[in-house]
């Protein structure tokens, strides 16, 4: 068997996951999933005094981060990349304390983000229960005979959180007019006219639309009127 490339020195402690099997030069045991070359020749971790470390493969960052920081004794596991010509890092070997410990503060900050996105979600529905309101009373201001219940699934329907319809634009925002009114438009074309109908029986959009735009503006004008909210 040809002789491993010498990972580099800048790693630190290193151990191998060689590509075919090698035997220990000391104790002879193999095929060996890890070792360490000393001299220029495999060594089993057992008999490179590393037999009680424990394999945290790589992928998260904080956990290998803490545990290389609770770890008295650990040590790079890399593997030879022959397309790259490189060694690559596979995981580190650390104590079995030292991970334990490095768990529990993962764990622990697991829990503090779980409490914050809580925070944030309970935030983030009251900033949406107050747009709603003051979208509902933007639109009785404009169409101030709009049925109350209508106006306030309108402002629902238009401002849900990540729908990206015109109450999450930035007109929506800030409450313009037009973002309103376009909002009770489309309320009423959907609701109040044969407009999806027509589109489920395969009239083009912009025909269907040409179609309902009477009924559309006839419904609008009335809500216009000044006057309390319809039942």
């Amino acid at each position: 068997m040809g002789r491993l490339p010498t990972p580099p020195s800048r790693l630190g402690l290193v151990v191998v996951q060689p590509l075919r099997g090698k035997r220990c030069a000391r104790c002879r045991r193999g095929p060996l999933s890890l070792l360490v070359l000393e001299d220029g020749v495999p060594r089993c971790l057992v008999c490179a005094d590393l037999g009680h470390l424990v394999f945290l493969p790589r992928g998260d960052t904080a956990l290998t981060r803490r545990s290389r920081e609770e770890s008295t004794l650990s040590a790079v596991v890399v593997r030879f990349n022959r397309r790259k010509s490189r060694y690559e890092r596979q995981g580190l070997l650390v104590e079995e304390a030292a991970l334990a410990r490095a768990e529990a503060r993962c764990l622990a900050d697991a829990e503090a983000r779980r409490r914050r996105r809580a925070r944030d979600a309970r935030r983030r529905a009251a900033q949406d229960v107050r747009f709603a309101q003051a979208f509902t009373v933007e639109i009785l201001r404009l169409f101030p005979r709009c049925p109350r219940d209508r106006a306030a699934d309108i402002a629902a329907h238009a401002s849900l959180r990540g729908s990206g319809r015109v109450g999450r634009s930035a007109a929506g925002r800030a409450l313009s007019e037009s973002a309103v009114a376009w909002a009770v438009r489309a309320s009423v074309r959907h609701l109040d006219t044969p407009y999806d109908r027509l589109l489920m029986d395969g009239v083009v959009r912009p025909e269907a639309r040409r179609h309902t735009a009477a009924q559309v503006e006839s419904v609008l004008a009335s809500w216009r009127e000044p006057g309390p909210p319809a039942d």
